[in-house]
């Protein structure tokens, strides 16, 4: 049975993408793993990767997946918030303050710097 192994989003400015990448997903418990070749960063946990900053690789700029979005669940409200406002702190926009979306459904949304849009949540 097949099973989603990693995501990735791309970049135009990689310095400042794997800055906010580093910070924001520390927040969430996700340490940097290894650096990728096209100049961008891989992060998990465990050594597992899960998640990824990268260049195209057609070299093509970068663009955002309209309907695309990342979700990284979290243990608790607190740590969707703190997700949250981490991301407006380090120049991420708001796309759904943190908040009850459903029976015990607790999400928010935001946009990193290159647009791409990511979600924080936790059941229960």
């Amino acid at each position: 049975m097949a099973r989603l192994a990693y995501a990735t989003v791309g970049s135009n400015d990689l310095e400042a993408a794997k800055a906010f990448y580093d910070v924001l997903l520390g927040v969430a418990g996700i340490p940097p793993l290894f650096e990728h070749p096209s100049g961008g960063r891989v992060y998990g946990s465990d050594g597992v990767p899960g998640f990824a900053v990268l260049g195209p690789f057609d070299k093509a700029p970068a663009t955002v997946g309209n309907g695309s979005m990342f979700a990284f669940q979290c243990d608790s409200r607190a740590e969707v918030d703190a997700f949250h406002a981490k991301a407006l702190e380090l120049g991420g926009t708001d796309e759904g303050a943190p908040g009850v979306r459903g029976p015990d459904w607790y999400f928010s949304y935001v946009r990193d710097l290159d647009g791409n849009k990511l979600c924080a949540y936790c059941l229960g």
